[in-house]
Formats: structure tokens, C-alpha cells, sequence
């Protein structure tokens, strides 16, 4: 009777290791965001036809961003 009492003691505190352990992996792994090494841009919408991009790839006009030298053109004669 007393292996039987060890062998089930034995068993639960596996179980209970193996799903603490499982339940810290989770937390670690949504806690550290993946790394892409680039950092965030500020976008900017296009005047003329509501398209938004990054700040850089704009082009910039006298009343606003444009995506392309095109709508510049359109937008401000």
C-alpha cells in the first residue's frame, strides 16, 4: 500500500513540474516580442488618395504627403 501512496505522490509532483514548466515557456515566450531589428516609422497618408505609408517613402508637398512625385503633380499645379 505504502509503493502505491509513493508512486502516485511521484506521479503528481511530475505533473505538476511539467505544467509549471509548460505554463513559464508560454509566459516567456509572449512577454519578449520577436526581434526584427527595425524600428517603428511614422506613416503619413496620402493627400490625394488616402494611401498611408512610411514618412520616409513620402513626398512632400506644400499642403501635405503624396506616395508618389505623380499625385504632387495632381494635387498642386
Amino acid at each position: 500500500m505504502k509503493i502505491i501512496l509513493v508512486i502516485a505522490v511521484i506521479l503528481i509532483g511530475i505533473w505538476l513540474f511539467r505544467a509549471n514548466r509548460r505554463d513559464d515557456q508560454r509566459t516567456n515566450a509572449k512577454a519578449r516580442p520577436p526581434k526584427t531589428g527595425l524600428s517603428p516609422q511614422d506613416m503619413v497618408r496620402c493627400q490625394l488618395c488616402d494611401l498611408h505609408l512610411p514618412m520616409a517613402d513620402s513626398t512632400q508637398g506644400q499642403r501635405g504627403s503624396y506616395c508618389c512625385p505623380e499625385h504632387l503633380k495632381r494635387a498642386e499645379p
